[in-house]
């Protein structure tokens, strides 16, 4: 079953980014999905199957 993600959710990946945070905040979406690591800021664009690959669970679904 398909996972469909919105704009602003965030995400829980299956590995740690160096800055010690595991939530990434998606702020845009298409072929490619740029995620904000939620605890420096930094900026990453990975292709949509690699991502959902490393998409543990979503954490905060931006229509709550």
């Amino acid at each position: 079953m398909p996972k469909f993600y919105n704009l602003g959710d965030i995400v829980e990946m299956k590995k740690v980014h160096p800055c010690g945070s595991k939530e990434w905040k998606i702020i845009r979406l298409g072929a490619d999905i740029k995620v904000k690591c939620c605890g420096c800021a930094r900026i990453v664009m990975l292709d949509r199957s690699k991502f959902e690959k490393s998409v543990k669970k979503i954490l905060k679904n931006e229509k709550e």
